[in-house]
């Protein structure tokens, strides 16, 4: 918007060479060769912008990702009721501060994430931001990757082995081992997706990854509804079972997983950019917002209403033995493959405000953007996937990634910094609502995972200690 605004004058006054043309010229360099963590849209192409459809796709799978499998493990924390007002209490929250970002960047005539925190605290808060995107994507990437080792290859927890899909199709071989297998998923899955160098080109697969999460969703439901109507399911907990304080510190470890269940922040305004009216971003996220909350809710009640107070951390670790319904063992490989493919299909997203952003901390001083360097493109493409595999084969658990990201880097994207551009209002356009909401958005997550990652060392000191007890 405001590189056309900016040419339009320079066609107006060109007549008239000046100084202040002069100017106009520099203004435009400027803004055409400023590095951003999320690229503007760009007019060199045939591209004529992104549909609405495809942009709500997205999003929409920007948002559910690993954190789906993790959910339902809340509601064994907190019960069903206060469970699923967290899930609303915290998609109302994303959609404030996603609100605040594109208030503040129309205000301040910035077109990303980085370029608003540059904008509200200088380079070093357009460094931090890059920094938190880069550590919480390679997070959820490798605890993507690590899920798809357990479901494809199988895993080994406390001395008990979990088969995966192929070996309990074909029995145990090299070739379906977990660093194989995720080997190939890499070379042949990941590579092609997250060489794709605009946002659009992904509403095709996003769309197909939205609908395999509610294939999921069917089939898990459908379970839960056909064991209920026999009666061999007991009465869910609605509250949580509180026994001493250290119980009351344990309902904050839910607070991690439900902010990076909303994540997607880092890719809103590439998405927008990408729209043909960018003023359509705030109704499709919207939409966005209310369709992962649906589908957040049925996948949590329907997980935990299951397999009750046994729900596993990822639920998928449930669906590997006798479900005690016809079919079990199908249906055991109908959700598990449906996942496998989502998390696929979600994978290039993440990874593409991921490659961004690393390209924006380490090569700021790069004069082409990343999709006009082919050479720099596959540099950085191939590295961060080496580090995401490599992570994957030697990070243990992907429970504990999942909190940490979640607790630290996810929570500063999500809410800490969206308050704070609001906090500080460079552009006093800040209401006294604002203000207020942004204080106690920082005030409440930095308690919440504070709190969080306090009773994750207890619990990991406690458990590491009790064997010389």
């Amino acid at each position: 918007m405001t590189i056309q605004a900016e040419t339009h004058q320079i066609k107006k006054h060109n007549k008239h060479p000046s100084r202040k043309h002069s100017k106009k010229k520099d203004s435009v360099t400027v803004a055409v060769n400023e590095k951003s963590p999320l690229i503007p849209k760009k007019k060199g192409d045939h591209f004529n912008g992104a549909s609405r459809s495809g942009a709500v796709m997205n999003l929409s799978t920007t948002i559910i990702g690993a954190g789906i499998m993790a959910l339902p493990a809340t509601m064994k924390v907190l019960g069903l009721a206060l469970g699923i007002a967290a899930i609303i209490l915290v998609a109302v929250l994303s959609e404030a501060t996603v609100r605040i970002l594109l208030k503040y960047s129309r205000g301040g005539g910035t077109d990303s994430y980085g370029s608003l925190m540059g904008d509200a605290f200088g380079e070093v808060g357009k460094k931090l931001l890059q920094a938190c995107v880069v550590i919480n994507n390679i997070g959820v990437l490798v605890i993507y990757m690590i899920i798809l080792g357990d479901v494809v290859a199988g895993s080994t927890s406390n001395g008990l082995h979990h088969p995966g899909l192929l070996e309990g199709w074909f029995g145990p071989h090299w070739w379906n081992g977990r660093v194989f297998v995720l080997l190939v998923t890499t070379v042949g899955v990941f590579v092609p997706l997250a060489s794709l160098k605009r946002m659009d080109s992904l509403s095709v697969t996003s769309g197909l990854a939205v609908a395999l999460a509610v294939v999921f969703l069917i089939v898990t439901a459908g379970i839960a509804m056909f064991k209920i109507a026999s009666g061999s399911l007991p009465m869910p907990r609605l509250l949580p079972d509180i026994k001493d304080i250290n119980s009351v510190w344990n309902l904050f470890t839910a607070v991690p997983v439900l902010v990076t269940a909303y994540i997607c922040h880092f890719n809103v305004h590439s998405i927008g950019n990408e729209l043909e009216d960018p003023s359509f971003i705030e109704p499709i996220v919207q939409i966005s917002l209310v369709l992962c909350t649906m589908v957040y809710i049925m996948t949590s009640f329907f997980g935990f209403v299951l397999f009750g107070d046994a729900t596993m951390g990822d639920i998928l670790s449930n669906f590997d033995s006798d479900l005690g319904v016809p079919y079990s063992a199908e249906l055991n490989d109908i959700v598990r493959i449906s996942y496998a493919l989502h998390l696929m299909l979600v994978f290039p997203l993440v990874f593409y405000a991921l490659r961004l952003n690393t390209d924006g901390l380490f090569f700021p001083s790069a004069q082409l953007p990343l999709e006009s360097d082919n050479k720099r493109f596959a540099f950085v493409s191939v590295g961060l996937l080496s580090l995401v595999y490599l992570g994957a084969n030697f990070v243990p658990s992907a429970w504990d990634a999942f909190q940490f990201t979640g607790a630290t880097a996810a929570v500063c994207i999500g809410f800490i910094f969206p308050a704070a551009i609001a906090i500080r209002d460079v552009h006093g356009i800040a209401t006294k609502g604002d203000k207020i909401l942004a204080v106690l958005m920082i005030g409440l997550a930095v308690f919440a995972n504070a709190v969080a990652i306090y009773s994750d060392a207890y619990a990991l000191f406690k458990k590491s200690s009790s064997p010389r007890a």
